[in-house]
């Protein structure tokens, strides 16, 4: 008996080993070898063996073994055959030769092995797959770039490395494919397989060619090689170095493209991790591509940094998986050793309890750690998905430039719409009105200037993107030129009562300065002083001279809104506009305000206390300036100067003449001063017109309650969806017609204004008639509402008011339903019950049913009264008093009034 329990003992013991090696076992289900065609001293051959060891790591049934052949053939060929003999399911190889180990590649494939190529072709076609950049478009992309940077007009240097390989004769032929294109480039190569002769063709070729434009390297160790042989003849300045490769390692290619050793380098991706995926598939028998090729890009100045940062970011979440996985490793390996003890202590019964116990709370607690870290994998994955996201960036600044040229596109609107309005004013009233005629004309001429100021900033910038800008220097009084643009915005600041001064402590200092170029410095820092300036403000143009430093200041200075202290040093960006800007414009103004500074040597500088401080500084004498760009006579015409002012109007109307008056009220909410004086000055003989400026615009409307709102979009506080729904939603303004007019006239804006309620919409440019005519339809409208519902007061539930009005009558019903038979029930007590003011009570009925609340209350007793007669054997007297009327006598004669028949025949009949 005891034979056979060890017997039985033993055979489970034997059965427990087995199930721990087969369950290791099974945990390696591919094996991979690789053979490596140079050592890891390598940096490209190093980053592809990292990549294909961290791609490995994420598939825990991979075994992958990598052999490197140092650079011998002879030993490539070893090592292959070692990894056939030990039965290897994938063999990837990055040949050393094209020729030499092609029987042994052939040898794998016979045996049924899948084999990837890698980089480099071989000339065979007994292969599974081949994975490599096309070298062949990496000699396009760096002659193109050429061709590109320098005009097709250079003199070209190529570095070979050897001849011999698929690569180099690749790179060298799509290079030459696309320079033989361009008579005016030469090209010539030389050979240079290892440093000593590199130094020493270089050197030669640089003392034959005194000018070298470009060289092209096959690759980023020998351009940087060969830049150091230019830096020992002092012509590294004068040439540019590509190469190829782009590492992002303290001695690749990226480096010394941020270094400035490299022009650009072309990134020439490892595909390690590639490799591995596709061995993967093969190994699983799915069917892969013959040809894989991977992604090249070039990589210059402008995207250096970018993709600087990705990598290291990459390289990072690469240590972390590697880090992470050899912790899996480590607790792998605890897992299979406390689940081994458990099995074997299973045969001591004293234990098994408390080491059962144990086994499950340390599977647990594996698990969950395992867990853990599969999802800290899953994140750390994602992340490297996001890192591609980054590139999206690169297409930012082309998004912004689009973005100017639609802010552009909406400053030209306005202007238009002011000038075709006007011309077609002057059509109609050019003969009688000439007051009108010169008003029109101001405003044509003003807004055509403000059209070439914007046009003039469109051509500046792209010369100064362009580098075209000259230079005309003369020596002009400052005092005097700054009066002079100091007098361009006199009126503005007169209209909106901003305190502008403007002093100097030396009025007879001349200075040397391009006047076209400062003048348009002047008005672009004037025009942002008055933009963000409110009302009431205060402006400071002042002029000093700062002897000791030979320069003299001039200073802007605002009591505006401001800029954000995170946003002051982006103030001079191309395109930037600030977090507190609510404005349409371009956001080139400050940019070349800065750029047109630079070119006279002279420093911008701004600061943000209680509102924005721009200073000026400009170099005094000449010593600085070259002379052949000083001119004798200053070529400055200001283009905005001119004679032409027009008076203004005040068309804000009291509120007893809202009431009194039998004209429509108009409320025009428009920030634009000129659009918004032409709109009232044309409205004004048909409405009582009321202006708004965009500040405060609700509060306006609920206290004026006018007929109709006539509001633009972009405004200061809110814009005009925000007034429109904010009026329809009121309960007191629901029943206000609001038009809204934009220069935007996209579908989504049209629909935005159909989910706000607005009645109407308008774009800009607008034809005035267009506009007078909506405005007349859409009162004709409300006023055939106002009838209706003024002789069918019972009917407000079933008919097209809107949800908000039927609401606001069913509540004024539901009042004096609960109060009908209070005769002394007053319109004081119905506002104070509805928590609104007796006047907006009596505009909001007023305006819904044409009728005053008196009225109202008095048709809501009848219409009671007469259900009564229909329904009821209650007499004249008891329905009189029923209904809230003082007396019988009263409520007969109302109800006559009313009905044209006494109560007592409207019962008989």
């Amino acid at each position: 008996m005891s034979r056979r329990v060890c017997f039985i003992l033993l055979a489970s013991f034997l059965y427990i080993l087995n199930s721990c090696k087969s369950s290791d076992k099974d945990k390696k289900e591919v094996f991979i070898g690789f053979s490596q065609s140079i050592s890891e001293d390598d940096s490209w051959r190093k980053s592809m063996d990292n990549t294909m060891k961290v791609e490995a790591s994420l598939h825990p049934e991979i075994d992958l073994t990598i052999y490197n052949a140092n650079g011998s053939t002879k030993k490539q060929i070893k090592d292959i055959e070692k990894l056939i003999e030990n039965q290897v399911d994938v063999l990837i190889v990055a040949p050393y030769g094209s020729d030499s180990i092609v029987p042994v590649i052939e040898k794998a494939n016979k045996k049924g092995i899948p084999v990837i190529i890698v980089d480099r072709k071989v000339n065979t076609s007994n292969y599974a797959s081949f994975l490599g950049a096309d070298n062949v478009e990496v000699g396009h992309i760096a002659g193109k770039y050429i061709v590109s940077m320098s005009k097709a007009h250079a003199n070209i240097l190529e570095i070979k490395a050897t001849t011999d390989i698929s690569p180099g004769v690749e790179r060298s032929l799509g290079f030459k494919q696309i320079i033989d294109q361009y008579p005016n480039i030469k090209k010539i190569s030389i050979t240079a397989p290892n440093l000593a002769s590199l130094n020493n063709n270089f050197s030669k070729v640089l003392d034959s060619m005194p000018k070298i434009d470009y060289v092209f390297a096959f690759n980023d160790i020998i351009a940087l090689q060969a830049w150091e042989a230019a830096k020992r003849k002092g012509r590294e300045k004068n040439i540019k170095f590509i190469g190829i490769d782009g590492l992002n390692d303290p001695n690749g290619g990226i480096q010394a493209v941020k270094d400035g050793k490299l022009t650009a380098t072309i990134l020439y991706p490892t595909g390690g991790s590639e490799a591995i995926k596709l061995a993967i598939k093969l190994a699983n028998k799915e069917i892969v591509s013959k040809n894989n090729i991977l992604n090249t890009i070039l990589i210059d100045s402008l995207n250096a940094d970018i993709m600087s940062n990705q990598f290291d970011k990459v390289t990072q979440q690469q240590s972390n998986i590697e880090t992470q996985q050899n912790v899996i490793k480590e607790q792998e390996k605890k897992y299979l050793t406390l689940y081994n003890l458990i099995k074997l202590l299973t045969f001591l019964l004293v234990v098994i309890f408390c080491l059962g116990l144990f086994s499950i709370y340390s599977v647990f607690s594996i698990k969950k750690k395992k867990k853990l870290l599969e999802e800290t994998n899953t994140k750390i994955i994602q992340q490297r998905n996001e890192i591609e996201k980054f590139v999206e960036k690169l297409k930012e600044s082309n998004e912004s430039k689009i973005n100017f040229f639609t802010g552009i596109s909406h400053e030209f609107k306005t202007p238009l719409t002011l000038i075709l309005s006007s011309v077609e004013s002057l059509h109609d009233e050019f003969k009688n009105k000439s007051y009108s005629v010169k008003k029109d004309l101001d405003i044509m001429y003003n807004n055509s200037l403000r059209l070439l100021r914007l046009i003039n900033q469109l051509l500046d910038f792209r010369k100064v993107e362009d580098k075209k800008f000259t230079l005309k220097l003369s020596k002009n009084n400052l005092w005097e030129f700054s009066v002079n643009m100091f007098k361009e915005f006199k009126r503005e600041a007169k209209k909106r009562k901003i305190n502008y001064t403007i002093e100097t402590d030396n009025e007879g200092l001349e200075v040397y300065f391009d006047a076209n170029l400062i003048d348009k410095v002047y008005y672009n820092l004037l025009s942002n002083c008055f933009k963000f300036t409110p009302d009431g403000g205060k402006i400071e143009l002042k002029i000093s001279q700062q002897k000791g430093k030979g320069l003299v200041k001039i200073n802007f200075k605002d009591s505006g809104i401001g800029i954000p202290e995170k946003e002051i040093n982006q103030i001079f960006s191309p395109f930037f506009q600030g977090s507190n800007n609510y404005r349409n414009g371009s956001g080139i103004g400050l940019n070349l305000s800065k750029n047109f500074v630079d070119l006279h040597e002279g420093i911008i500088e701004v600061k943000s206390i209680n509102g924005a401080e721009f200073s000026v500084y400009l170099k005094l004498g000449d010593d600085h300036i070259d002379k052949s760009k000083i001119i004798n006579e200053s070529t400055y015409f200001s283009d905005s100067e001119n004679g032409y002012e027009y008076l203004e109007t005040e068309l804000t109307p009291s509120t007893e003449s809202l009431i009194m008056e039998n004209k429509p009220s108009l409320l025009i909410i428009e920030d634009n001063a000129d659009l918004l004086d032409f709109i009232a000055a044309k409205l004004k003989e048909d409405y009582i017109v009321s202006r708004c400026n965009g500040t405060k615009a609700i509060e306006m409307a609920l206290e004026l309650m006018p007929d109709i709102v006539v509001c633009d979009l972009n405004l200061p506080e809110k814009n005009g969806f925000e007034i429109c729904e904010a009026l329809k939603t009121n309960m007191i303004t629901s029943h206000i017609p609001v038009i809204i007019l934009t220069a935007m006239d996209d579908n989504n804006t049209y629909i935005k204004s159909l989910e706000v309620g607005a009645d109407l919409f308008l774009t800009k440019p607008f034809n005035l008639k267009v506009l007078k005519q909506s405005i007349k339809g859409v009162l004709f409208n409300r006023e055939k509402l106002r009838y209706y519902y003024t002789n069918n007061i019972n009917k407000i539930e079933t008919d097209g008011l809107s949800l908000i009005e039927r609401e606001f009558l069913n509540k004024i019903n539901l009042i004096l339903e609960k109060h009908i038979d209070d005769s002394s029930f007053s319109v004081e007590e119905l506002a104070s019950k509805l928590n609104i003011s007796r006047v907006q009570l009596y505009r909001k009925v007023k305006a819904v049913l044409g009728i005053g609340v008196g009225d109202y209350i008095n048709n809501f007793r009848l219409e009671k009264a007469k259900e009564l007669l229909m329904t009821t054997t209650m007499n004249i007297s008891e329905i009189a008093y029923s209904c809230g009327f003082a007396s019988p006598n009263y409520f007969s004669t109302t109800f006559k009034t009313k009905y044209g028949i006494p109560p007592k025949d409207f019962r008989n009949n």
